[in-house]
């Protein structure tokens, strides 16, 4: 990860005035856009009269800034689409420990084991497919199955996601490296289809362009949202299979804040009712605070079987996961 690019992709620096007289202020750095989490900020910023700076950019780059940053950094609250990027945070020292009573909030499997961060809302990946053109009763039982010679040209992959990058990585971890280059190589020789992201794959699944696709749960909500129409539906891999890998969105506190109490006071209110439900209703993800249910049109996690996966194993293996990638001949558009 330390051989990532060094142009960080911020996009937006943001001040949330506090509608109180305090004068205290946090800086967050955030891996979700400002559409995904701006809302909850200026909700948190209205409820504590805390201001907030925040600065936008992917999880990955602005991981590599915070590291660099060392002891500099400005930030006081990390914010990763990608639990590989805290992960890495983590690995090098660069996060503290969240307090015992936030910590309880969350299951254990959706928080690191040291207390270092913890998951506020979660994706599930599963197969998005077109109800037209594909059979349920065609589906694969396993991921690993979408190399078989059935499905030749009929998948769609994002290979530069992150989001795929960290299931590839915990594929790594529970079948191997070995078994995971076979996979990746067999579906570059079975003619997947490659997208830029999620988006595009569902878009591309809704219009028949491809049958299915891997993607995160939440892209078909949001398209099935504005045209209840498509023809496109989530398929969730049975019996805890790796292909429906719940991955987390994580929260954290910066080893260097000057003010803990302030980005504790955040992190706790990213897993309050509010915020949970707000997770659940508008971006469509699973909420991952013990009390909150997710919305009607997601099952529990409970009862799909998805796979379970320690995420802190995700934050050192990103690097040889894309080269894993580079090397199967799967290409980026």
């Amino acid at each position: 990860m330390k051989r990532l690019a060094t142009t960080m992709l911020v996009v937006l620096a943001l001040t949330a005035s506090s509608c109180g007289t305090s004068e205290e202020t946090i800086t967050i750095y955030s891996g979700r856009t400002e559409n995904l989490v701006g809302p909850l900020l200026e909700e948190f910023t209205a409820e504590t009269g805390i201001n907030i700076e925040v600065r936008y950019g992917q999880s990955a780059d602005l991981a590599l800034l915070i590291d660099q940053e060392g002891d500099r950094s400005p930030a006081d609250v990390f914010i990763s689409q990608s639990p590989g990027a805290v992960g890495f945070l983590a690995g090098n020292d660069r996060l503290r420990p969240i307090g015992g009573d936030v910590l309880e909030l969350v299951a254990p499997e959706f928080r690191n084991a040291n207390g270092e961060w913890i998951g506020m809302s979660g994706r599930v990946r599963v197969l998005v497919y077109n109800e037209d053109l594909v059979d349920p009763g065609e589906l694969p039982e396993s991921v690993f199955e979408l190399t078989d010679e059935r499905f030749r040209g009929r998948v769609a992959v994002a290979p530069a996601n992150g989001s795929f990058q960290d299931f590839v990585t915990a594929l790594r971890e529970t079948n191997g490296d070995e078994a995971t280059a076979a996979w990746l190589a067999g579906l570059a020789a079975n003619e997947v289809q490659t997208y830029a992201g999620n988006t595009a794959i569902v878009q591309a699944v809704g219009r028949g362009d491809v049958p299915m696709g891997l993607v995160n749960h939440y892209y078909n909500l949001r398209a099935k949202a504005e045209n209840p129409e498509v023809a496109s539906r989530n398929y969730f891999f049975p019996d805890g299979d790796i292909g429906s890998l719940v991955i987390v969105t994580a929260v954290s506190v910066l080893a260097t804040t000057d003010a803990p109490d302030l980005a504790e006071e955040f992190v706790a209110f990213m897993l309050s009712k509010s915020a949970q439900e707000f997770f659940s209703s508008e971006t469509f993800e699973y909420p991952l605070a013990a009390d909150v249910q997710p919305g009607p049109d997601l099952p529990p996690l409970a009862t799909i079987g998805v796979a379970a996966y320690d995420f802190d194993q995700l934050g050192g293996g990103l690097e040889r996961t894309k080269e894993l990638i580079d090397e199967s001949g799967l290409e980026s558009p």
